[in-house]
């Protein structure tokens, strides 16, 4: 059985605040402070990041479930013992209830990502059709969010090395966030039902394409 199968288990039990379900994760800083670690993880996450933008570090570009788990693994390595693995709790964000961590519904979300992958011509596609299917793509694995901590950031880099095989690339400076999450918010599947909505996701992903320099 996973250390980490309850909401509770994955905080310091010291830190738990029963009122608001929030507290400090555990981590391998063994860091009781959530701000002293949001920094923390922060500063080496990135600095994991670059390694793989530089291509320091070469993690297999299959566009599956286990090139989102390598991407994670790679840049919260040095931060949670779960990096790499899905988390084993459900969790919600506003309105939104992501896939659910026990009936499958993650690693359906991610085969979907796998097929729209592979069902595009990348390196072919004109501006309009990469936002298109990158819309398509993101809706999924937005929804997926299949670990407890570092889902957008996992999604960014698997995102950026997907437009490497593309004629563009992607600024999210572009979009303030505000708006970035209401149309991640928007894009998800209606209330009892599966299919997303990338739709909502066309103005966003207009704004932070752009022509690879």
């Amino acid at each position: 059985m996973s250390p980490f199968d309850t909401w509770e288990s994955y905080f310091y039990p010291e830190t738990f605040d029963p009122a608001t379900g929030e507290s400090t994760l555990r981590n391998l800083y063994q860091e009781r402070d959530a701000q002293v670690l949001k920094a923390r993880e922060y500063t080496q996450v990135a600095r994991r990041a670059a390694e793989i933008s530089a291509g320091i570090v070469q993690i297999p570009q299959t566009f599956d479930a286990e090139h989102l788990k390598a991407i994670h693994r790679h840049l919260f390595q040095d931060v949670y013992e779960w990096a790499g693995e899905y988390r084993t709790v459900d969790i919600t964000k506003g309105m939104t209830a992501f896939a659910s961590a026990n009936d499958g519904s993650i690693d359906r979300r991610l085969s979907n990502v796998q097929d729209l992958v592979a069902r595009a011509s990348w390196s072919e596609l004109e501006q309009t059709v990469f936002v298109e299917n990158a819309s398509a793509v993101f809706a999924e694995l937005n929804q997926a969010h299949p670990f407890r901590e570092g889902n957008g950031r996992s999604t960014k880099v698997f995102m950026e090395l997907l437009a490497d095989t593309t004629p563009f690339e992607l600024n999210w400076q572009a979009v303030p966030a505000p708006l970035w999450n209401q149309a991640s918010e928007f894009s998800g599947p209606d209330l009892g039902a599966w299919q997303t909505h990338p739709d909502e996701l066309h103005e966003v992903f207009g704004h932070i394409v752009a022509p690879r320099q």
